[in-house]
């Protein structure tokens, strides 16, 4: 026997003790897929045959089906179900959780049953408990189809039960294999000639039919670079043409170049096609009148074929691997593929609240405003003015029947295309308008003004493009969540933070702790040809966003103050305490972006930059106060005292005595000269800031503009990219000096390591390391994004004047880097994934989680000198 059941099923195995059902069970299916009783029984009292515990192993039972349906998992359940009470709760479960019921009925005869219960030792029960299940069996095996099972197979021997072939089918409404494109057209309400003049807007020329029928003429449209149609029903009613349109739909099904859900409005035609009473309002006169006018001899066949196409359309199509789901009226995560009565009901009316407005229409629950789900929902059904993305769904029914737009959807590329209405056609009753008072935000903007705070506290594992899953833990996001509270800018703005950065490893050069030579070993170990290495700057870390103009901040980040950018720390605080200097430094930098012909060459209105802003003292003035200053300056207060204290007393010792006192002295001076290089080096990062001038800012990564993520480009396109635009400024803009090594080449690397040397011995901080693309992967996974090699005497700052000390370095050069490059592989994908959702204009709240990611990941325990 050939068994096919839908992938989406919950399968009640039915049959006396010794039918087989467990060995069937095994033989089709995965063993997690299958709970038994018996199992049940096991878990609560270690005995699969006590009787005592059946009701708790019935309800232990319930529970775990009931969690693999809600999951969306094809379920097995594996007991005797005889009795018509026993399978009414499954019926139930299945319907709870729209999945389809399946009774598989193993009627065996009692003899068999008995002998094959005899070989088991642990079936040693007496021969009338076959006896009465088989006679519940036969009861009630003529009603199991009426119990509410969609589908019920009946094997009568055992040869049936043995050669029987299980197969799996997805349902009617799984099109995960379509992948697209599509073009997705909302409410067409007969408006044929919009319909027309929008599918040869989207490229898709009149073809015709190889075979027409006769009934539905003999063309249709195809489009040369393959992409198909997906018609969100609502065909007719209302406007003038609904069977030229309904003809131009049926064609293109029926040719493989569209795709075609179920409206209410035809669905509504379709009962009065079957003779129902339905009432000729909202439009169906119109499409009833069209059908009057017919001829006589063709009226009948052409209404009889219209109900038959009505009748096969499917309430919402799951396509492109379930990232995109269609239906009228929408479709909510938890019915997304599933099939029920409620998912065709909702996906044909959507969901009400049981009340009415003042224009006598239901008033619909907001289900896309509390829409979680991973797939883009495409729907219609409520005549808006425009098309605008809320939580992954849009709405795309722009009323054209009512003097509006016909609009379509591109995908995957997002573009809305659209065809205005030629006339008012039908006068709708409820005005179609915008809220003025939100009009300068967009519909997630506005949802997106209150964020919920389940969205980032607790633990999070959080799914990124370049790394699968990241885990978040509880205490740290506690953490971030206080921080971001009470000190953050505008949430906003924050679509980025960036990540930590790892150093090299220890060096064995004398007196040194690091050195490029361990920086370019990394990268060549992990299989990376060539890199780039960058001037580390003496500053602070900073991400400036730079808007156009104030109606692009408006619209693109949904700010409402008069701001049109900000630069704010790797913590999300903004850089700067008075907002005057914010604002004439951000004009600055904007300024140079126009005239550097930025906005144009990007096509954008606005652009994301990782940045060195200097000096230090700028933003960490009380740091360099309170911990830098203060060593300096207590070192050189006690210190040249001490020593010229050793020396007068050495001067009164003898010569033997003078030799072991030097040893002691010379420890001292030696601690002078460190403390004086100490100040020295932080020195270096400390100057007055009186006018904009004497602040540089050093852009390294041209992060984001509109619709694009720059890490398709290589670090050294950045650096060119970045160049052009300090030009422009360069009394507030820095140029940052790179050089490409090619790890392959004995004397590119030298240069590499004698430009380093060049730096620091100078002063400067050191250099960054990075693989040449953003983007390596490597022998070991995701190569490091960055690696610090800093010089002699800026570590002198990190660990203390007098680190470099032999004694001090052995013990330094014990540092475990593990943790701080993992820290830094995982904040990296989390920035990356941040700033991909913006640009693809997901929620808030889907950026934020990265965001909130990247800041709860800086409170895990990582040794801070590093």
């Amino acid at each position: 026997m050939e068994i096919s059941i839908p992938k989406l099923s919950l399968v009640v195995l039915v049959g006396p003790s010794g039918a087989g059902k467990s060995t069937f069970a095994r033989k089709h299916f995965l063993p997690t897929e299958v709970i038994s009783s018996d199992f049940c029984r096991g878990i609560i009292s270690d005995d699969e045959n006590d009787q005592n515990v059946t009701k708790q192993a019935f309800e232990l039972l319930g529970y775990i089906v009931s969690q693999r349906l809600k999951s969306g998992r094809l379920t097995v359940v594996d007991a005797t179900n005889v009795q018509q009470e026993a399978r009414a709760q499954w019926v139930e479960l299945a319907r709870k959780y729209h999945f389809l019921p399946v009774a598989i009925v193993l009627n065996l005869s009692e003899k068999i049953c008995h002998a094959r219960n005899q070989e088991r030792p642990d079936r040693l029960f007496g021969s009338h408990v076959v006896r009465n299940q088989r006679s519940q069996l036969k009861r009630s095996l003529k009603r199991i189809r009426r119990e509410g099972y969609r589908y019920v197979f009946e094997l009568n021997s055992v040869e049936q039960i043995e050669t029987a072939k299980l197969e799996r089918v997805p349902l009617w409404n799984d099109r995960r294999e379509e992948q697209g494109p599509f073009d997705i057209i909302g409410d067409i309400h007969g408006c044929c000639d919009e319909l027309e003049a929008l599918l040869a807007q989207l490229g898709y020329v009149r073809e015709s039919t190889a075979e027409p029928a006769p009934l539905w003429g003999e063309e249709h449209y195809a489009h040369a670079e393959g992409r198909k149609v997906v018609f969100l029903g609502d065909l007719v009613d209302r406007g003038p043409r609904s069977l030229d349109t309904v003809r131009i739909v049926r064609n293109m099904v029926q040719q493989g170049t569209a795709f075609c859900v179920p409206g209410n409005h035809d669905m509504k035609l379709l009962r009065k096609l079957k003779g129902k009473d339905v009432k000729l309002t909202h439009g169906l006169a119109e499409t009833v009148a069209e059908i009057d006018a017919m001829p006589a001899e063709t009226r009948e066949p052409f209404c009889q074929a219209l109900a038959e196409f009505l009748d096969s359309l499917i309430s919402h199509y799951v396509l492109d691997q379930g990232k995109l789901v269609v239906a009228h009226a929408g479709m909510t995560a938890e019915l997304q593929g599933r099939g029920s009565g409620k998912v065709r009901s909702f996906a044909l009316y959507g969901e009400t609240t049981g009340e009415t407005d003042e224009f006598g229409f239901p008033v619909r629950y907001n289900w896309a405003a509390e829409y979680r789900g991973d797939a883009h929902v495409v729907y219609g059904h409520t005549p808006i003015p425009d098309p605008e993305w809320l939580n992954r769904t849009v709405n795309i029914d722009t009323g054209c029947v009512f003097g509006g737009r016909l609009t379509a959807l591109r995908y995957p590329e997002k573009q809305f295309v659209s065809e205005p209405a030629r006339t008012v056609y039908c006068e709708f009753v409820k005005p179609i308008y915008r809220d003025t008072e939100a009009a300068a935000q967009t519909a997630q903007q506005q949802h997106d003004d209150l964020l919920d705070v389940q969205d980032v506290t607790g633990k999070r594992i959080v799914s990124t493009r370049l790394q699968t899953n990241i885990t978040i833990r509880e205490e740290n996001a506690t953490a971030a969540l206080e921080v971001m509270s009470r000190f953050a800018a505008n949430p906003k703005w924050l679509i980025y933070l960036p990540p930590t950065m790892s150093p090299s490893e220890t060096s064995t050069e004398p007196g040194l702790l690091e050195h490029p030579a361990e920086a370019f070993a990394y990268f060549r170990n992990q299989g990376i040809p060539q890199i780039i290495c960058e001037e580390k700057h003496m500053g602070s870390r900073a991400v400036v966003v730079v808007c156009r103009d104030q109606e692009t901040a408006r619209q693109r980040f949904g700010v409402q103050e008069a701001e049109r950018g900000i630069v704010y720390t790797r913590t999300g605080r903004r850089f700067f305490n008075q907002p005057e200097l914010e604002t004439a430094f951000l004009e600055r930098v904007r300024q140079a972006l126009s005239a550097a012909d930025f906005w144009n060459e990007f096509q954008t209105d606005w652009v994301c930059f990782d940045c060195e802003l200097m000096p230090w003292s700028a933003k960490a003035q009380a740091l360099l106060q309170s911990q830098y200053a203060v060593v300096g300056a207590a070192g050189k207060a006690a210190l040249p005292p001490v020593v010229a204290a050793l020396e007068q007393t050495t001067a009164r010792l003898t010569a033997e005595e003078a030799s072991h006192a030097e040893e002691v002295v010379t420890h001292f001076r030696n601690r002078r000269t460190a403390i004086e290089e100490f100040v020295h080096a932080y020195r270096h990062y400390c100057w007055s800031v009186d006018t904009l001038d004497d602040l540089k800012l050093a852009p390294f990564h041209l992060l984001a503009t509109e619709g694009r993520v720059h890490i398709d480009q290589n670090h050294h396109w950045h650096m060119q990219t970045i160049a052009r635009i300090c030009k422009q400024d360069e009394k507030l803009l820095l140029a940052t000096p790179s050089l490409k090594v090619d790890l392959t080449d004995n004397d590119s690397v030298q240069a590499g390591i004698d430009w380093w040397s060049g730096l620091t011995s100078t002063g400067g901080e050191g250099m960054v390391v990075k693989p040449l693309e953003w983007i390596q992967r490597g022998t070991q996974g995701l190569v490091q994004p960055a690696v610090k090699c800093r010089g002699k005497e800026y570590l002198r700052i990190i660990y203390g004047p007098d680190y470099d000390a032999e004694e001090n370095l052995s013990r330094l050069r014990n540092r475990s880097l593990h943790r701080k490059r993992s820290l830094a592989q995982r904040e990296f994908a989390l920035g990356i994934e941040a700033l991909e959702r913006f640009v693809n204009r997901e929620p808030l709240r889907r950026v934020h989680e990265c965001v909130f990611g990247v800041l709860a990941l800086e409170s895990e325990p990582v040794d801070p000198r590093l």
